[in-house]
């Protein structure tokens, strides 16, 4: 687990950086329960339906959401990421759980640009936070696909894509974070600019890269979703008791909008 002092200093610059690093944030029984699942979803083609689905949304969506598993349900309401999410640098007493995609990669896998996941449509303002929890199930090794942050760029209102012309090329003052153990966290305010570098080649141990994103926001204002589904998906939040009942607003569709597709989908 991440020492609390250096918690605490993370905190107090959140601000400033726009990023956390938890290392070793998820319990070795729950990353053992994940990783079967995460690997039924890829391997049953779940994952490529939710992603069609966004891309056309006249399309069925997919049998199975990813809360209806019983771990990526746990994780979505893990309490020590609700308790921390709590936080004022980050969200605050009140906050909405917006989604969660669920992907494994293999080794030698592509990147994907420069670009951030701030859902609003358009873009102009930072008044709410959202957070995405980057959770690295298998944890992340040199030549895996390293994930590089700009801290400070959260703070810039620009569209989702506005850096994509520059691929995943070296930024100046950028973090590359690539060397973590298993069930580690990267929490990110989501206006953060980010990349995933391509997998150098396969790893020595041949390991698949794991990564779960679930993504949580401010409550206050209405969020455009980002899944043509969104309203099944709460609702079996909801119907699962998840937040223990302590978390009212947790999977509360009255936070959000009426879906518009907009090209993003699930395509993390």
């Amino acid at each position: 687990m991440i020492d609390i002092l250096d918690l605490d200093v993370q905190l107090a610059r959140f601000h400033e950086n726009g990023y956390l690093l938890l290392p070793g944030f998820l319990p070795a029984s729950l990353i053992e329960r994940l990783v079967p699942e995460v690997d039924r979803w890829v391997d049953r083609g779940l994952r490529q339906l939710s992603i069609d689905a966004c891309a056309d949304p006249g399309s069925a969506p997919p049998p199975l959401v990813e809360l209806e598993m019983d771990s990526h349900g746990e994780l979505a309401s893990y309490e020590p990421l609700l308790e921390l999410l709590e936080e004022e640098p980050l969200l605050g007493r009140t906050f909405v759980f917006h989604h969660l995609h669920s992907d494994r990669r293999l080794p030698g896998g592509g990147g994907k640009p420069w670009h951030h996941d701030y859902e609003q449509h358009p873009q102009k303002d930072r008044d709410h936070p959202m957070i995405h929890a980057l959770h690295y199930v298998g944890g992340l090794r040199p030549g895996m696909g390293a994930l590089a942050v700009l801290p400070g760029s959260h703070r810039q209102v620009a569209e989702k894509d506005a850096w994509s012309d520059l691929g995943t090329a070296q930024q100046p003052g950028e973090v590359v974070i690539d060397d973590l153990p298993p069930g580690s966290t990267v929490l990110l305010h989501s206006a953060l600019f980010h990349t995933r570098r391509a997998a150098s080649g396969p790893v020595a141990d041949g390991s698949r890269r794991y990564m779960i994103d679930a993504s949580y926001c401010r409550t206050g204002v209405l969020w455009p979703p980002v899944k043509p589904y969104w309203r099944a998906v709460l609702a079996v939040g909801r119907a699962r008791g998840l937040g223990a009942g302590r978390r009212p607003d947790l999977f509360d569709e009255r936070h959000f909008r009426e879906y518009s597709a907009t090209g993003w989908g699930t395509a993390a």
